[in-house]
């Protein structure tokens, strides 16, 4: 069982929803905050930031190795353009922080280097997200375990044996608390591409919860990823896509990601548990189901065949199961036309 806040995540825990906050605040911290609470107003469970500078990720170079040419939304930009339009100032961070704490939704963030996560430390988070892209950054992912913390981390660019090595990270850490979250990272990302059943076969190869960070552009894939276990779902949520930015493409806006939550949730209700037993409705539901009635007017003595008794709604007389005992055997008394089949009308 993992706890992050208040909230357990176990395999029968409703699924921790959270909304990514990433570059979605256009660089004003009023925007922040009101993007948080209409987070918590739209159902979001938790906040996620991001926390690095551009510096902490990259160089300040136009050189070719640091432009975005791979098919992405960002392509023509270097990375630390992009970074220094994205970051979430490191000054924000107690403040929003506390205003979490104040109207009642969990925050955390992605830590991209040793430094943020010592801030993060000093903010008491209660979880750490390793993103899709530091998923390699083994000696990182070991910083972020050693502080106790449940991990969440992102698989978008990983080959199975780089998974492996995350995990491995965490626990020579003594960090059990792991979650794996499916993640496709294109941006938006096509639903054909999602490939949920990868989420099901990392909780059976390394025993870890599961979840989803999706970046595709509707809701259809969070709600079948409930269906296939996952237990925390993150879309990256903006106030109003106005707003602008790198991520707000492939963002939701508050109406959008209230009915992802609601959906989601009809979604647990659906999946529900294993369940045979009867309900009071269920049982009255029965009534309309089959059994033997007799279909001709029988008289005492007469045998039944399969002209006079018949397998019909509703549900009074014998299972029809038994039809084949009961065929030339004879009737005990007078039986009217429409009359339920009982045994003691069978001799």
């Amino acid at each position: 069982m993992i706890k992050i806040d208040k909230h357990l995540i176990h395999k029968k825990s409703s699924v921790f929803i959270i909304a990514e906050l990433s570059a979605n605040h256009g660089q004003d911290i009023d925007i922040a905050k009101k993007t948080m609470e209409a987070a918590k107003n739209a159902g979001a469970d938790a906040i996620k930031l991001q926390t690095y500078t551009a510096d902490t990720m990259t160089i300040n170079s136009n050189l070719d190795y640091f432009k975005i040419n791979t098919g992405t939304l960002w392509d023509g930009r270097t990375l630390y353009d992009l970074y220094k339009e994205a970051y979430t100032p490191w000054e924000w961070h107690q403040e929003l922080f506390e205003y979490a704490k104040e109207i009642g939704i969990v925050i955390f963030s992605s830590p991209f280097d040793y430094t943020a996560v010592d801030l993060l430390e000093d903010l008491k988070t209660p979880a750490y997200k390793v993103a899709s892209f530091e998923i390699t950054d083994i000696p990182l992912i070991k910083y972020v375990a050693s502080k106790g913390k449940p991990v969440i981390i992102s698989t978008g660019i990983a080959t199975l044996s780089e998974i492996e090595e995350a995990v491995l990270a965490c626990r020579e850490m003594g960090n059990n608390q792991i979650i794996l979250l499916k993640c496709t990272s294109a941006y938006p990302a096509k639903v054909e591409e999602a490939n949920l059943l990868t989420m099901q076969n990392l909780k059976e190869t390394f025993d870890v919860e599961i979840g989803l960070s999706d970046h595709t552009l509707g809701h259809s894939v969070p709600i079948t990823s409930v269906a296939l276990g996952a237990k925390v779902i993150e879309k990256h949520f903006i106030l109003d896509k106005s707003i602008g930015g790198p991520d707000a493409a492939f963002s939701l806006d508050p109406e959008e990601f209230a009915e992802m939550v609601q959906s989601v949730r009809e979604a647990e209700k659906a999946v529900g548990k294993v369940d045979y037993t009867l309900t009071k409705k269920k049982i009255n539901n029965r009534k309309f189901s089959r059994s033997l009635f007799v279909v001709k007017e029988i008289k005492k003595g007469e045998k039944f065949t399969e002209e006079n008794v018949r397998s019909i709604r509703p549900n009074d007389g014998i299972e029809p199961k038994y039809i084949n005992e009961i065929l030339g055997k004879q009737a005990t008394t007078d039986i009217s036309f429409g009359t339920p089949l009982t045994w003691d009308k069978i001799k």
